[in-house]
């Protein structure tokens, strides 16, 4: 299953490397500059790397308060961080830009990315305002920039928000497989850290079947990831790894080593 996205293991386990926030953005170090932000990446990406994870996800976490379409320097000092520190990545990765799917496609396309996560379908009401999409312009953007090969990765659950759409999320789930032609898709919490709940996951699974695969994408943990691993095919893990467990800190190597071995555990018992 996971070979048809760019990777090849069960039970995948995507660790996020969280950008401190960008220039433009209010929480920006005017001081440490964007050398420090190639820094920090860097660090985080060993971490993990180094603690066994299978694949990462760079994404710009800390462009607080966040909105729905990026800047052009977001866009520009991600592509560039990326790039400075691109002979140091030795597993798959891809792009995550909040909240704007347009801007991670053309990151991917400009650093070798294999796949995007996003909010791509549904409407929502948010901490944000109003937030709307649109799928089918995304996949024609991708077309037009010949990025085809570029994974999507749909969380239909958006954080920090509410769907305006009533439908069950199984329903949603396999409807967005047909009509949308999704390459996984993602379950959340209702914020960064929170885990989703375990029958909703089970619910998607069923509904898409092997058609494609089916994650966690926050809220995984060393205390939960035995129960959440049991119904999904595999998660995208923040929070958890960083030092004292805290969103905003550093990649915790000893954390991701002991996540990966519970995780490798699973694997070997045959959990999948």
């Amino acid at each position: 299953m996971f070979e048809d996205i760019g990777l090849g293991t069960t039970k995948v386990i995507i660790g996020m490397v969280h950008f401190p926030a960008l220039p433009g953005f209010t929480l920006y170090d005017d001081d440490k500059g964007v050398d420090w932000i190639v820094t920090r990446v860097k660090e985080d990406l060993i971490a993990l790397q180094e603690g066994g994870i299978d694949a990462v996800m760079f994404c710009n976490e800390n462009n607080r308060p966040y909105t729905f379409h990026a800047d052009f320097a977001t866009v520009a000092v991600m592509a560039e961080v990326i790039g400075e520190i691109k002979n140091y990545i030795k597993v798959p990765f891809g792009v995550d830009v909040l909240w704007d799917p347009k801007a991670a496609i053309a990151i991917a396309k400009a650093t070798g990315a294999m796949f995007i996560r996003e909010i791509i379908t549904g409407a929502y009401i948010s901490d944000m305002g109003f937030w709307n999409t649109s799928v089918g312009e995304l996949y024609r953007y991708r077309k037009l920039i010949d990025a085809d090969d570029v994974k999507v990765f749909f969380n239909i659950s958006a954080e920090f928000a509410s769907p305006m759409d009533k439908r069950p999320v199984d329903v949603i789930a396999k409807s967005v497989v047909f009509s949308s032609l999704a390459d996984a898709i993602l379950i959340s919490g209702p914020m960064t850290g929170s885990p989703p709940d375990k029958e909703a996951i089970r619910r998607v699974k069923e509904a898409v079947g092997d058609k494609v695969p089916v994650l966690v994408n926050t809220g995984m943990n060393i205390e939960n990831v035995e129960e959440l691993l049991g119904v999904a095919d595999g998660a995208i893990v923040g929070t958890s790894l960083k030092k004292d467990g805290v969103t905003w800190n550093p990649v915790d190597v000893t954390r991701v080593k002991r996540f990966m071995e519970k995780v490798n555990k699973i694997r070997k018992n045959g959990q999948t």
